[in-house]
């Protein structure tokens, strides 16, 4: 088994030469072409006698030059034993022209008269072609499929037949090359017997394929591997319809009123994921998809996803999916040695096309010596780094890149690797280290004063100096306390009236605040010779809460007058906006004081 497109530059190298056909007969060709889908799936059951003087080792296997650029997959096994058999691609015989020629290594010699029984499957990929191309959303999609009545075989077939699997009941027409007949979605031709080699007769089959034609035009899978017991698995995928073209406008009404509107369209479709898949996410340009479904089974976990809108003919999208599983299904370790097998590609939905694929192995950082082995031919881009959390040196990343696959290539890529166990405490190391160079430097700025301190006098930069300031503003915290008394007192006496509850709340604020004062001065008197200029400070704090004291309480004297109707409430006004006015004028000089302290 091997991937077409770069097992063709075999066959390129050796143009010059010519393959030799051997004297054998295809005794019976069974051959059945699965057209139900997007992809076409031809399975050759052939009996092959050796009519030749002396022993074969391999049989030759040809694909018309039509089909050669379409296929993606080709495999052989021997029926008996199930065993798969080498194939190899070798130049086309003589006089054959452009033609795909396969050689199929046998188990062992075939002599003569012997016969053999050799399953060939081929699968073809953008083959069918909707006809007509472009549709109404109300119409279904009919598929065009050109073949061959006969097996294209470089030998004389005795008899062979051919079924042609439509999946569908309308089939619009057919070419009739007797004997030929019908059943449901069946196309049964022949049996026609004793067909030279090269046999050749077009054969048109128009029917009905309302499956889905989506094709994964790109598809980026990056595998990241960790010693810790995870192995993170991430695919971004852009994906188009490459279905019948919607002809006209898109009617949501109708999409969703009658069944059959958007017959060919595509609303969800179904990933298969490995059975301990966990922490799936499903995420566009836009951010988490949560139309989607997710059943964890015994093999496998089913994931349902449903793009933000249908996909008909020409649409596209692109979404990311991601999810971890547990290294230990995949890595085997034996001392320093590491094998990593692992999908190359793996499960997106059924009878997939993929374009173009470009996965990324990222290896633990301090991997060595690393071996690759692919199940087929893929381009191998030059090795790169990748650097993420605690990376130093960087983590060898593998980068592959294959074109035309289908469901037949998820096969495992196993990556054999180098990597001393005690590389496992690097990773330790560092965070222990980071931990303790922070350490260390939240010990050092704690200890060390870093701040710009004064060399005059009077400031609060000695220890006793800090202290007296800290107790003064304390003090004067509690005589801000009073004014704010001292308001509350104002709104109550200008709603109540009651002005003899004013004058004993009045004696309580005056008591408290003349407490509070006289505390300030007893500071003064005592460290008045030690800090002067911090004590001028003090002093100038003292002197303007004073007038702060005498704005208060000549407006609450007005106030009283206004209560007592012994002042128009004009002239109140004015008191008022004079209080306010002296009140924020001297408030904020008793604010640069307490900054300047």
């Amino acid at each position: 088994m091997r991937f077409l497109s770069l097992l063709l530059l075999l066959g390129v190298g050796l143009a010059q030469a010519q393959t030799r056909v051997e004297e054998l007969t295809i005794l019976t060709a069974e051959r059945e072409i699965d057209i139900s889908s997007q992809l076409v799936q031809i399975s050759n059951k052939l009996k092959v006698e050796n009519t030749n003087a002396s022993p074969t080792k391999s049989v030759l296997f040809t694909v018309e030059p039509q089909l050669k650029r379409y296929v993606a997959y080709f495999g052989a096994s021997a029926r008996d034993t199930k065993q798969a058999l080498r194939i190899s691609v070798v130049p086309s015989p003589a006089g054959q022209g452009d033609v795909l020629t396969l050689q199929i290594h046998l188990p062992s010699e075939l002599s003569k008269g012997k016969t053999i029984d050799v399953d060939v499957e081929l699968v073809l990929t953008h083959y069918l072609s909707p006809f007509p191309s472009e549709i109404l959303q109300k119409e279904k999609q009919l598929v065009k499929f050109v073949g061959n009545h006969y097996l294209f075989s470089p030998y004389k077939v005795t008899r062979q037949t051919t079924k042609i699997l439509t999946g569908s009941k309308n089939i619009e027409s057919y070419t009739k090359l007797k004997p030929s007949s019908q059943s449901e979605s069946t196309v049964s031709l022949g049996p026609y017997e004793n067909t030279v080699p090269y046999s050749s007769s077009e054969l048109n089959v128009h029917y009905e394929n309302n499956s889905p034609f989506l094709t994964i035009t790109k598809m980026e899978r990056t595998i990241e591997l960790s010693h810790w017991g995870n192995i993170a698995v991430e695919e971004k995928l852009e994906i188009l319809h490459t279905g019948a073209k919607l002809k006209g406008s898109f009617s949501r009404f109708d999409y969703q009123r009658e069944p059959n509107s958007g017959i060919n369209s595509i609303k969800a479709f179904k990933t298969i994921l490995p059975a301990s898949a966990r922490d799936v996410y499903y995420r566009d340009d836009i951010g988490n998809i949560s139309t989607s479904n997710m059943w964890a089974k015994q093999d496998s976990v089913e994931l349902v996803l449903r793009p933000r809108f249908p996909l008909f003919g020409g649409w596209k999208t692109r979404y990311t999916i991601g999810y971890n599983v547990p290294s230990y299904e995949y890595l085997y370790v034996e001392g320093n040695e590491h094998t990593l097998k692992i999908r190359l590609l793996d499960h997106v939905f059924d009878t997939m096309v993929v374009d173009e694929l470009v996965t990324k192995v990222i290896l633990p950082e301090g991997a060595s010596n690393i071996r690759l082995s692919t199940p087929y031919d893929v381009k191998e881009h030059p090795r790169s780094l990748h650097y993420t959390y605690l990376d130093v040196s960087g983590r060898p990343v593998i980068t592959l890149e294959g074109k035309n696959l289908v469901e037949n290539h998820i096969q495992d890529v196993v990556v054999d690797y180098a990597f001393p166990k005690i590389y496992m405490l690097r990773e330790p190391l560092l965070v222990v280290a980071g931990f303790l160079v922070l350490f260390f430097t939240v010990l050092i700025y704690v200890r060390l004063d870093f701040s710009i301190s004064t060399t005059k006098s009077g400031k609060s930069g000695a220890p006793g100096n800090s202290a007296v300031v800290e107790t003064v503003l304390r003090r004067h915290g509690k005589r801000a306390q009073v004014y704010e008394n001292f308001e509350t007192q104002f709104q109550r006496l200008k709603s109540s009236k009651d002005v003899s509850a004013y004058q004993t709340a009045l004696k309580n604020l005056t008591a408290d605040h003349k407490a509070e004062t006289q505390f300030i001065n007893d500071v003064i008197t005592k460290n008045k010779t030690e800090a002067p200029e911090l004590i001028e400070n003090i002093t100038e704090l003292q002197r303007l809460d004073r007038g702060f004291w005498e704005v208060y309480v000549t407006y609450g004297q007005a106030l009283e007058k206004l209560v007592a109707s012994k002042m128009t409430r004009p002239q109140f006004m004015e008191q008022d906006g004079q209080f306010n006015r002296k009140r924020d004028e001297i408030a904020e000089k008793l604010n640069n004081v307490v900054k300047n302290l």
